[in-house]
């Protein structure tokens, strides 16, 4: 089952811009800024595991717990308002995550903290 915004990937003529509000509310949060930073950085769909793990070293705690506890918040908390903002495709029964274009708009913000975040 995709969780997917309607008309995310149709090709209408009308652009759809994302709030100042919207675009500082997801990156807010560290495991969405680590997600969309991830997903900037590759081409097409990830896998939710590998997402997880990747935080996990991110944040210097790469135990099973630890990814457990990151594996459970993105997927019922973090990737589902991802969706809900329209930037992210999650396919939940694949288990998989797709940036959409829309997305691009964020892109320039979260260079700014990736320095940061990243270190």
């Amino acid at each position: 089952m995709k969780t997917e915004i309607p008309n995310a990937s149709t090709s209408s003529t009308a652009t759809v811009e994302l709030t100042p509000t919207t675009i500082f509310d997801l990156l807010g949060n560290d495991h969405r800024r680590y997600t969309l930073h991830y997903l900037s950085q590759k081409v097409g769909a990830i896998s939710l595991g590998d997402l997880a793990e990747q935080i996990a070293i991110w944040e210097d705690t790469p135990t099973y717990e630890q990814y457990e506890r990151i594996l459970t918040g993105l997927h019922h908390t973090h990737l589902p308002k991802l969706v809900a903002a329209g930037v992210v495709c999650y396919d939940v029964e694949a288990e998989s995550i797709e940036l959409l274009e829309i997305a691009d708009q964020m892109l320039p913000h979260l260079q700014l903290v990736a320095p940061t975040d990243l270190q």
